[in-house]
């Protein structure tokens, strides 16, 4: 429920109060006494999902610049006639969504000052950085919750949707400020570790879970980015807290802007390359989706003479988004792809393995490891190692030439044979 007081000119009292009385609003009004070119303040409860109506009638008279809104939240209406009025616009709209005037004040307010924004992903990114090294997920979902990436992706929607050109800018160069501190400081941070020996020398990033599961994102990142464009969108559109939202946001773009700068400390081009192409597929997905869902909802610019237009370039720019994402997407498909295929023939050769260990009843498989390159788009294993357990004195049969035999893949394979004493 919303109460919307406002602040009639000089000689508008009596067509507002026509307008009222016709569309059946409860009503107060009192004089405005301030001397200046204002007589009456109006207080009007409404419905959420009428308040939009109403500021468009209201501008039909006339009163786009002369009179002063304040739209507020009411925690409480007691009146037979105002539960008749919300079932009348839970009748004639589909959607419970905050008016266009609301929209655009809550993603203003999304917006952080430019310092604090700079600040909060810089500490973001770092305290994300030193999780991925230490591979630990918990410190890395620690530093999404202080991430302030929300506002800048869903203002930049709601700015393309109502035609106002400053907030969809300032929302723009927001995101692309924000994501390039995040790679340059955790470029720098992870240089100085690497540096000052802060982890042991020598180490592979690449052997770090939370590092590699970036290294080769497949077609279910892409989800998880359109699904917080989507809540996002939503969140904002209906009143809600978009505070978790942001969490699920930061989720889709600080860890993989972390892995980017990681991959330019160690020099491995293919993680940053990788992670790259993911925070970019990321981001684009976001404001897609929010963008989307904005204009489904029926957003558009408070005049008519502008609707076409935005829808013009509302449609443009998602079908831009879209074609960049797909033609970004053979990555991600060529990744799932070879996952896919790779998951398959280290299946067939673990088979395999233990096909031929059934046979001999003196070995037992203890381990066994596939492994690759950094090559994200490869799904065959370089190379597997089995170890073996066998009885002490018992023959060692030549397994790996046996199962070369039988896979017939270019895989170098390597047999362990452990003894193994059971008493």
């Amino acid at each position: 429920m919303r109460l919307v007081q406002i602040t009639i000119p000089t000689g508008k009292r009596d067509t507002v109060r026509r307008l009222l009385e016709e569309e059946g609003f409860d009503y107060t009004f009192t004089d405005e006494t301030s001397d200046r070119e204002y007589e009456t303040v109006a207080y009007i409860p409404l419905p959420k999902a009428g308040v939009e109506p109403v500021m468009d009638k209201l501008k039909a008279l006339g009163m786009n610049e002369e009179a002063i809104t304040v739209v507020l939240e009411a925690n409480t209406v007691v009146s037979a006639h105002f539960e008749e009025l919300e079932e009348r616009y839970e009748e004639e709209t589909s959607e419970e969504r905050i008016a266009r005037e609301e929209l655009r004040s809550s993603a203003n307010a999304l917006l952080p000052a430019r310092r604090n924004y700079v600040v909060l992903t810089v500490v973001s990114a770092l305290v994300a950085t030193a999780g991925l090294l230490l591979n630990s997920a918990a410190v890395v979902v620690g530093s999404m919750v202080i991430a302030p990436l929300v506002g800048p992706a869903l203002a930049a929607s709601v700015g393309t949707v109502i035609d106002d050109y400053e907030l969809r800018v300032r929302g723009v160069a927001l995101q692309a400020l924000g994501i390039g501190c995040a790679i340059a400081s955790a470029a720098i941070f992870a240089g100085v570790v690497q540096f000052a020996n802060l982890v042991p020398p020598g180490i592979d990033v690449l052997s770090i879970d939370q590092v590699r599961e970036r290294l080769a994102p497949d077609f279910l990142a892409l989800v998880i980015a359109l699904g917080a464009g989507v809540a996002g969108a939503l969140s904002l559109s209906t009143g809600v807290s978009a505070a978790l939202v942001g969490v699920m946001i930061a989720v889709a773009l600080i860890p993989p802007a972390a892995v980017v700068g990681i991959g330019i400390a160690w020099g491995e081009p293919t993680l940053a390359l990788g992670s790259g192409i993911l925070v970019l597929v990321n981001v684009l997905s976001i404001n897609m989706a929010a963008l989307a869902v904005l204009w489904y909802q029926g957003y558009r610019p408070d005049s008519w003479f502008r609707a076409s237009d935005a829808r013009m370039k509302t449609l443009t720019r998602i079908g831009v988004l879209a074609g960049i994402i797909l033609i970004l997407s053979v990555f991600l498909g060529g990744v799932t792809y070879a996952s896919y295929q790779g998951a398959l023939e280290e299946e067939t050769i673990r088979e395999e393995t233990e096909a031929i260990l059934d046979e001999h009843e003196e070995l037992t498989m203890i381990e066994f490891e596939a492994e690759r390159d950094d090559n994200p788009l490869q799904a065959s294993p370089d190379r597997v190692v089995v170890t073996v357990g066998i009885e002490p004195g018992a023959e060692r049969p030549p397994i790996a030439s046996e199962l070369r035999e039988r896979v017939g893949a270019d895989v170098t394979i390597e047999v362990r044979f452990v003894e193994i004493q059971t008493e």
